[in-house]
């Protein structure tokens, strides 16, 4: 399916700033300028910047036009009940510089992998709005998919969102995604990192997502302290429930 005009703007504008050609705080091109560049009305580059804004890329300033946001957000590991990373996400920092390893067994499993074959980790702290730590999410990336995505090895954040770059890089959307709720005890790195005195309880959420084919594009161990992990869930009843 061909993608629509304001589709095309907004993928246009990812990749200037994933390449850093637009930094954070940075002015992007105006609606005018764009406009006359894709030949479209000013109400179909708008409709592109509220799908950036949407992704957490890019913010209003009044008078201004649009910058790229300053702190990119980014969401636990978990269910995706909308596609809005503003709304969901929360700042993080990213740790460490990521790396090609073997993933834990239950990793290797929901990616699908051989024994012994290894995966791009990518590890960020995503924190409350006082700056302390909410939760810790290790994402692993097939290497078939990293070679193609050369950001995802990069210390630096995408403020894109890993998702739409993915996507954007390979042609692969997520179609589907299986999450596994689980709680264990710390390990001592978590203990650390969340600032939690062991033995400590925390909740996991392994989340992976699947293109349409069945072939994973991510999967995305989530571990949050048990006191502050809490999952609710809307649903429909009818009356024979």
């Amino acid at each position: 399916m061909p993608q629509l005009k304001y589709e095309q703007i907004a993928d246009h504008l990812r990749a200037r700033i994933t390449e850093g050609e637009f930094g954070p705080g940075d002015l992007l091109p105006s609606g005018r300028e764009l406009a006359e560049q894709f030949g479209v009305s000013r109400a179909t580059v708008i409709k592109a910047m509220d799908v950036l804004r949407s992704d957490g890329a890019v913010v209003a300033r009044q008078g201004a036009g649009f910058t790229v946001v300053e702190t990119p957000v980014a969401r636990p590991a978990g269910r995706r009940s909308s596609h809005d990373r503003v709304t969901e996400g929360r700042p993080y920092k990213r740790l460490g510089t990521p790396t090609t390893e073997v993933p834990p067994q239950r990793v290797a499993e929901a990616m699908q992998l051989p024994d012994g074959v290894g995966a791009l980790r990518r590890a960020r702290l995503v924190l409350l709005d006082d700056g302390d730590p909410f939760t810790l999410v290790v994402a692993w990336f097939p290497l078939e998919i990293a070679h193609v995505c050369p950001r995802l090895g990069m210390k630096g954040p995408i403020a894109e969102g890993t998702t739409n770059y993915v996507a954007r890089c390979t042609g692969r959307s997520p179609a589907k995604g299986v999450d596994v709720h689980t709680v264990r005890l710390a390990t001592k790195e978590e203990a650390e990192l969340l600032k939690l005195s062991q033995p400590a309880a925390v909740a996991v959420a392994l989340h992976t997502a699947y293109d349409r084919d069945g072939r994973a594009l991510v999967c995305e161990e989530g571990v949050t302290s048990g006191d502050l992990w809490e999952l609710t869930d809307g649903y429909t009843m009818g009356a024979s429930s």
